[in-house]
């Protein structure tokens, strides 16, 4: 849809001009101490009609938590058990500043690059990692059969509180009944539920 591209692009130009001194501060923040490293997160995740792209986020973990993560059988069964998150309390692999970026929703602002480029718009269903797509069944399709967003009805419903299958019926349903006015309220209810603390880990 021309105008909802049009929007996504409109909306992530003035975000990142807006939100460049938020970008300075925290790669300030990562050029010593314990936070040293890299100051984006990238990660594969499946987008529009299966397409792989990569994902960018404020560095909130440690450097190679994925391999930790994928190294430590207990930690990676809990996090399955969990919706594929783990409660920013009880991951040993997130660092201070990234329990602060995370509460806040900070670490999330980069994928308005995402947005530009076109692998994202601003809502529609969260992208996710391929081992997910198992938990969308036979209806995986339909699920990828709209741009995946930065902000989505699972989100703006309760994000780290609500988990599979409950989630998938949510994003389906974003999916199945995708429209500007139905954005419009997502976006809404997200910001309401940012303000409030609503399930952010």
């Amino acid at each position: 849809m021309f105008s909802k591209r049009f929007l996504d692009i409109s909306i992530a130009i003035f975000a990142l001009i807006v939100l460049s001194p938020v970008f300075l501060a925290v790669s300030l923040l990562y050029l010593y101490g314990a936070n040293r490293g890299p100051v984006f997160y990238r990660q594969t995740r499946i987008g529009l009609n299966h397409k792989p792209f990569q994902i960018y986020k404020l560095r909130s973990m440690i450097v190679d938590a994925d391999k930790k993560l994928y190294a430590n059988p207990d930690l990676y069964a809990k996090f399955v058990a969990n919706g594929y998150k783990l409660p920013t309390e009880e991951d040993p692999r997130i660092t201070k500043l990234g329990a602060f970026l995370r509460k806040t929703s900070i670490d999330e602002l980069p994928q308005f690059i995402n947005i530009l480029k076109g692998d994202m718009s601003i809502i529609g269903p969260r992208p996710v990692v391929e081992n997910e797509l198992v938990e969308y069944g036979d209806r995986v399709d339909v699920f990828l059969s709209v741009r995946p967003g930065a902000m989505g009805l699972w989100q703006a419903s309760g994000r780290s509180t609500i988990h599979y299958p409950e989630r998938a019926e949510l994003e389906i349903e974003y999916a199945t009944h995708a429209n500007m006015w139905f954005d419009f309220k997502i976006i809404f209810m997200t910001i309401r539920a940012i303000f409030k603390k609503v399930g952010a880990m």
